[in-house]
């Protein structure tokens, strides 16, 4: 193979043509796969890059290592990557480069965020140049007018999800945490409203395990959940089996990114998202137009008096409840976990309405005369209530504090 002048870098579209040359390359990180083991001994991940010479549809480039910590930790889609001496190869008339790690080195920088020339991971062998600073600003520059060659129909809403099919999800990161070690959780919006889904369960089992309010371990701490939008469902993000003990600490909150081919499933009627191996995490533009709708989308909905109100409840909630300060503004649970300051069911009624009542709240059919005994299948309405809030000890009044329902009665 001729090896080429290590300070010559191509273009990605003159690269296509020098099939089992080693080659140095240099391009934005458009896509990335989850890292996993090769069939062999080796981790592998899969990175797509781009320049202004081939951005649609860009190259894959293919690494192999011995270790995950040896392979491109890739900080966010967007950032920047140098490659010497990678080969360039073809698989099903597909050009793409490989990674030799006998000989090929790589360095990471900072995208359009970034603002100085030193790179954050580096490769064994990889000799960082002078030159390297003008390809580096160049593509930055690039990068301010990229713009997604995609139909917008190409990708779904967290209200167009359903369960078990593959999906292409835009969404932001609103928070990163590791749960346990090496178990990552991300949660993302956009916005919109995930369906509501109906419960399967025995009443009686509720009694000693009640449904959780949350799919993690632990609730996240106020302060985080302060951060989040008012409304909007945020969606729980895992990594499934195939990814297990595969960190997702590289990636940043605030930003905007396509899930390609996750997968979405319920569990105690609560959404969560599922990185597989075959998931991807593509690169989207700040400036991208379907992100400039949702953030627009999201600005009419608070603007508006019954914006909070989940779109599936539309165009009302249920009647099942009554409330004394109809005036009060409309407002999300979240708000009210985050609203600094303090502001049930009342009346008699006979054993057989209130059961009528309780059922109607809990979502099970009328007729149901199970006694909870049975597996049934529930599905609780979207209710207006009153919530008052106090704290048990002055010394911590938010580790304390606690929400009442008052002012709410139970009317069917």
């Amino acid at each position: 193979m001729e090896e080429r002048d290590d300070y010559k870098f191509l273009k990605l579209r003159d690269a296509i043509s020098c099939l089992n040359q080693r080659v140095n390359l240099v391009g934005v990180v458009l896509e990335l796969g989850l890292p996993k083991k090769s069939k062999g001994t080796d981790f592998f991940i899969s990175l797509k890059i781009a320049d202004e010479s081939y951005s649609d549809p860009g190259i894959s480039v293919n690494f192999f290592a011995e270790s995950v910590e040896k392979l491109p930790v890739v900080a966010s889609p967007g950032d920047i990557i140098l490659l010497s001496h990678v080969v360039m190869k073809t698989h099903e008339r597909e050009v793409y480069a490989f990674f030799n790690k006998k000989f090929s080195s790589f360095a990471l920088y900072e995208g359009l965020s970034g603002g100085d020339f030193v790179p954050y991971q580096v490769s064994a062998r990889f000799r960082t140049r002078e030159l390297d600073k003008k390809f580096i600003a160049d593509l930055r520059k690039w990068l301010t007018g990229f713009q997604l060659n995609t139909d917008p129909n190409d990708f779904q809403f967290l209200r167009e999800i359903k369960e078990g099919q593959r999906l292409s999800l835009i969404c932001k990161i609103l928070h990163i945490c590791e749960v346990a070690e090496k178990e990552w959780i991300i949660y993302v919006w956009d916005g919109t409203d995930a369906p509501s889904k109906k419960i399967q369960t025995k009443m009686t089992d509720e009694m000693d395990n009640p449904l959780p309010l949350q799919l993690e371990k632990e609730p996240l701490p106020r302060d985080v959940l302060c951060t989040f939008p008012s409304a909007g469902s945020v969606l729980m993000v895992v990594l499934g089996e195939g990814n297990k003990n595969l960190g997702l600490g590289f990636l940043k909150t605030g930003i905007w990114l396509n899930f390609l081919n996750i997968i979405c499933e319920v569990h105690a009627g609560l959404w969560r998202g599922v990185l597989m191996p075959f998931t991807k995490l593509r690169y989207v533009p700040r400036e991208f137009r379907y992100v400039l709708g949702c953030q627009r989308c999201y600005e009419e909905r608070l603007s508006e008096k019954w914006g909070r109100m989940p779109w599936s409840c539309f165009p009302s909630p249920s009647t099942v409840t009554e409330v004394d300060h109809d005036r009060a503004p409309l407002v999300t649970l979240r708000d009210v976990l985050s609203y600094s300051e303090e502001n049930f069911f009342d009346g008699r009624p006979s054993t057989s309405v209130l059961k009528r009542r309780m059922n109607k709240l809990l979502g099970l059919n009328e007729d149901d005369d199970s006694k909870g005994t049975e597996y049934t299948e529930r599905d609780p309405p979207w209710v207006f209530c009153c919530l008052k809030s106090y704290y048990l000890n002055e010394g911590d009044v938010w580790g304390s504090r606690r929400y009442r329902i008052f002012d709410t009665k139970l009317v069917g």
